[in-house]
């Protein structure tokens, strides 16, 4: 996990469509947070065991795999148990969201989804109670009297993308053909 507040927050992607990986991590790129993608389970095994990770987003639909199943195995990892995880998935399926939240999802976002509103679940799943007191206790306390937010408990505005630029940012996306 980042140790200071100011430090962008690192989150791990997790899709098997490079498109819908590209998009989401692009949309998370110019709102300032470093994102970490993965097409796969071994991918994104490596990913959780090398990154010291704030996030993880996931397809519940990985192909021949469940990303349900994958988070419940990341869980498992040192380091992952109290990584907020959040799934998102066009699947229609009437109990998606109540197996998205008993793998422990802290979100649940139905594609195509608007990135404003990815970008406000991402906001809310950051800021949850145990990852503010987790990042307020590792800044030394010189930092503090810098940032009066941290001292009142106040959480920090939502970034927002003008969709003007959010437009512009994704028309300039290439995906190779694979």
């Amino acid at each position: 996990m980042s140790a200071l507040a100011h430090e962008p927050a690192v989150i791990l992607i997790i899709d098997n469509d490079p498109i819908m990986l590209t998009g989401i991590a692009a949309v998370l790129n110019m709102t300032g947070y470093e994102c970490h993608c993965a097409r796969d389970g071994a991918a994104a095994t490596k990913a959780v065991q090398t990154l010291a990770l704030d996030l993880i987003i996931c397809d519940v639909d990985l192909g021949p795999h469940s990303g349900l199943d994958l988070c419940s195995q990341l869980r498992q990892l040192p380091g992952v148990e109290d990584v907020p995880m959040m799934f998102i998935s066009s699947s229609q399926q009437p109990d998606i969201v109540r197996r998205s939240h008993a793998a422990d999802g802290s979100y649940y976002l139905r594609k195509p989804f608007d990135p404003e509103v990815l970008i406000e679940l991402v906001s809310k799943a950051l800021w949850m109670p145990h990852l503010v007191q987790t990042r307020v206790a590792g800044i030394p306390e010189a930092f503090k009297t810098e940032m009066p937010w941290v001292k009142e408990e106040k959480v920090p505005p939502v970034p927002v993308i003008p969709k003007s630029n959010l437009r512009h940012a994704l028309s300039g996306i290439r995906i190779p053909q694979a």
